[in-house]
């Protein structure tokens, strides 16, 4: 089981303190709601402020709690409040990683406060975050219904942010574990990317166990489904590249309707993973007799169709073999003009052996991102590209060799500097995001043992 932390009550319980005094509602001049809170900052020495919103509105939900909109009375600034029942035994996992995190690739934590409930006891956890309207889900949605293709430049422009985050959360040893499209926000004018939702993550820690059931579906390491408790931050990239391709073909590339025909629609595009394959993900797996199903060529990735699409088994992985025996192919082809290197891109990321993928730094090196490296390129909608280049040294942790290709020579002519070696940051002449300064620091706190 992974490891909880106990929570500082006497802390929550001081917050809750102060919030019963301080937590107020009164009416502005417009006759709506202003709230007022004692919140922490999401960085920097813990000195609580009052912190006052207005415009309250929710626009998600789900089983981790609600998502509103809100308005701070000091900046007119749009943020996003994620408020979530906090469990008074254990610290919360998602807190504690984003206080560490400090990039312009990822949703920034404001503040954040605790408030009580409806019930005696209850303490539910307020993350005051950036709000960001838009998501790729939602735009990659846009495109196929209209039967369009997502142009080229914002698919290299969102993976390469992308990258650039994970690049960034794995030199801290942080796995996010939940990489999919709905968790990818976007500012639709500039095509700046931010990396949200860290509730599923987890700082790995080499010999502790980890619980395999993580990560949606569809993007789900083929590690995960053969149920690997050792697994490492390599199952992020293969969700990448999982999302790479859905960009790509317009559609899921592995769209199962359950664990096990998670494991089929792999199999029908990679093939039957070997034996050595099989050792990498998961030891025990390695005696059972897999259907010899051969890999799907790169350039011809198909969408499969069941001839049989139900069948009971009290065997799974008898169930297993029926299906993919019961498979017709029907061939789906990436798109004519899918450039050639994004489907090298592909097949270098979802790669069944996890030390066989990209590393995130290595992902941005691609040269499917050469383009994004032209000084002169711009967006669709004629605006500037957002700030790619200005990496800190932390971010070039897990490989500095690649900081010739990452960050071109006019990049470094602008920034002053040839390499970002013992300086934190480096800008690379755009407009648009906040320079970064990031410091090392230990992740222990976890928020539950699952």
């Amino acid at each position: 089981m992974e490891r909880a932390l106990p929570i500082d009550c006497a802390c929550v319980c001081r917050c809750r303190l102060t919030l019963s005094h301080l937590f107020c509602a009164v009416g502005d001049k417009d006759g709506s709601k202003v709230t007022t809170v004692v919140a922490t900052p999401g960085q920097g020495p813990d000195r609580p402020q009052e912190v006052s919103y207005t415009d309250t509105k929710v626009i998600g939900n789900g089983s981790f709690g609600v998502v509103y909109q809100a308005k701070l009375c000091d900046s007119g600034e749009l943020v996003a409040i994620k408020k979530v029942l906090q469990d008074k035994r254990f610290k919360n996992r998602e807190l504690q990683i984003m206080r560490k995190l400090d990039h312009c690739n990822i949703v920034r934590l404001r503040y954040f406060f605790y408030s009580s409930g409806d019930k005696k006891d209850e303490v539910y956890l307020n993350l005051v975050l950036d709000y960001v309207p838009e998501t790729v889900y939602r735009v990659a949605r846009h495109y196929s219904r209209a039967k369009q293709t997502l142009p080229m430049v914002y698919v290299k422009l969102y993976m390469y942010q992308l990258f650039r985050s994970l690049a960034y959360i794995h030199s801290f040893g942080i796995c996010h574990r939940d990489i999919k499209p709905q968790n990818l926000l976007l500012d639709p004018e500039t095509a700046v990317l931010k990396l949200c939702d860290f509730g599923s993550a987890k700082q790995l820690v080499r010999g502790e166990p980890n619980v395999s059931y993580i990560c949606s579906r569809y993007y789900r390491a083929p590690e995960l489904i053969f149920g690997a408790t050792d697994y490492t931050s390599s199952i992020d990239v293969w969700s990448a590249g999982c999302v790479l391709a859905e960009l790509l073909l317009g559609q899921p590339i592995f769209p199962g309707d359950s664990g096990v025909d998670q494991l089929v629609e792999i199999i029908k595009v990679l093939g039957t993973p070997t034996r050595e394959q099989i050792r990498e993900m998961n030891p025990n797996y390695t005696e059972f007799k897999f259907p010899q199903i051969k890999a799907h060529p790169w350039t011809k990735v198909s969408q499969q169709v069941q001839e049989n699409p139900f069948f009971l088994s009290s065997n799974i992985w008898l169930g297993l073999v029926c299906l993919v025996s019961s498979v017709i192919l029907h061939p789906l082809v990436f798109r004519p003009r899918t450039p050639p290197e994004a489907i090298a891109l592909c097949s270098r990321l979802l790669e069944y052996t996890p030390t066989a993928r990209l590393t995130p730094l290595e992902a941005c090196a691609h040269s499917f991102f050469d383009e994004l490296r032209d000084p002169n390129i711009k967006l669709p909608n004629g605006r500037e590209k957002p700030s790619l280049f200005n990496f800190t040294t932390q971010e070039l942790s897990s490989n500095p060799s690649l900081a010739t290709i990452l960050i071109p020579a006019h990049a470094r002519n602008q920034a002053g500097a040839s390499t970002p070696t013992n300086a934190s940051s480096t800008t690379d002449g755009n407009s648009g995001d906040r320079g970064q300064t990031t410091t090392a620091a230990s992740a222990s706190a976890s928020n539950t043992s699952t």
